[in-house]
């Protein structure tokens, strides 16, 4: 399988990928957490695991997702606070709801909310 590499600011190391990883969520997607409580809009996308190793050492090794697959940055929410998750794709289900996201930040990376999902702001798009 061909490779390539990106430096990760969040992994401070470079991340060797597969030219061709495949996301089944886009920005703006409104999805869910498969195991815990909480949603969220995604705004960014990694093609396989590119935060710090004592971040995926934190998860305890019997949910401990594999690292060869897309993870999500989300604008999170549960029923407590709203926040910003790092989430693997095998945990991330659409979100049955349908409805807005109500993270404070939202309104700073999207311009509006329509069939279930959001658009980015135009000036924040290549």
């Amino acid at each position: 399988m061909e490779r390539t590499q990106f430096f990760s600011q969040t992994a401070g190391r470079t991340i060797d990928v597969p030219r061709h990883a495949s996301a089944r969520f886009g920005i703006g997607d409104v999805v869910r957490h498969r195991m815990f409580d909480f949603r969220g809009v995604i705004f960014d996308i990694d093609p396989v695991f590119a935060n710090s190793e004592e971040w995926y050492q934190s998860i305890p090794e019997h949910i401990r997702p594999d690292r060869e697959q897309p993870y999500y940055h989300l604008l999170a929410e549960n029923d407590e606070s709203s926040y910003v998750a790092y989430v693997s794709q095998q945990n991330l289900l659409p979100d049955a709801d349908g409805g807005p996201v109500e993270h404070p930040n939202v309104e700073e990376l999207f311009e509006s909310f329509d069939n279930g999902g959001y658009k980015m702001r135009r000036s924040l798009t290549h």
